[in-house]
């Protein structure tokens, strides 16, 4: 379906064991941008989510199930998503969490935004930005992530780990092969192939609420895999750097 601009919008949201949040979720997307269809992407939830989202699909023609035969992770969720929505010919594709975090009502300023962006990122810190129900050591750590990818590879943005983001179609046609991170990095990733390939990126305000149902997937050991993979494109990164000031000398 369409927006009122007559762009193709597909919302792809990844999910297992979101059993408790997928109805709501789906619900509150179509109401808050009827035009634009839904890609639930189910990595063979034992809990039945996938069963859950075939329903939904049976009563509403604007909803897509991707059914995927195991647990891969967030991140080769999304890319299954995106070249599937890419193969369909859409021309806007969204990153929206199952959880609940992202709020569905938020999204038309996401797409707004794209008006005069090639990317468009949702943020918990610019200002208008918030985050709600986290604890103070959760906020630090996501906040500090943010920090070291700045310093690292230079991204000029507040909130580049968040994952509330809008796509151009052409700019996923670019970037998608450069993409290496099918985990959590896979935000970082994104943002960093879209900005080295020329892209602009906005960021606009979003409240970012804590799930109330279900358990988080994240983990100390995610964390520390996106920190070390995003500490090592920053040393190639201002190594680069260097390289190219004594060639310039």
């Amino acid at each position: 379906m369409t927006d009122q601009g007559g762009e193709r919008i597909l919302v792809i949201i990844p999910t297992y064991n979101e059993s408790d949040n997928i109805e709501p979720i789906v619900t509150r997307l179509r109401r808050a941008v009827p035009g634009a269809d839904v890609l639930v992407v189910d990595d063979n939830s034992p809990d039945g989510t996938g069963e859950l989202a075939d329903r939904l699909a049976d009563a509403d023609r604007q909803v897509k199930v991707m059914h995927r035969q195991g647990k891969e992770g967030l991140g080769a969720a999304y890319l299954a998503g995106f070249r599937w929505g890419l193969d369909q010919g859409y021309d806007v594709l969204v990153e929206h969490d199952a959880d609940g975090s992202h709020q569905p009502e938020q999204l038309p300023r996401l797409l707004e935004a794209l008006e005069r962006a090639d990317m468009v990122k949702g943020s918990r810190y610019v200002a208008g930005g918030s985050v709600v129900n986290w604890p103070k050591s959760r906020e630090l750590l996501s906040r500090g992530g943010s920090w070291w990818t700045r310093l690292m590879i230079g991204l000029p943005l507040r909130d580049i780990t968040g994952g509330f983001n809008a796509f151009k179609a052409d700019t996923l046609r670019a970037v998608l092969d450069d993409i290496s991170s099918v985990g959590y990095n896979l935000q970082v990733d994104l943002t960093w192939q879209v900005v080295q390939h020329g892209f602009k990126v906005v960021e606009v305000p979003i409240d970012f609420i804590e799930r109330e149902r279900g358990q988080s997937k994240m983990s100390g050991r995610i964390v520390l895999e996106a920190l070390l993979r995003t500490t090592a494109w920053g040393v190639r990164h201002r190594l680069g750097q260097v390289a190219a000031l004594f060639k310039s000398a």
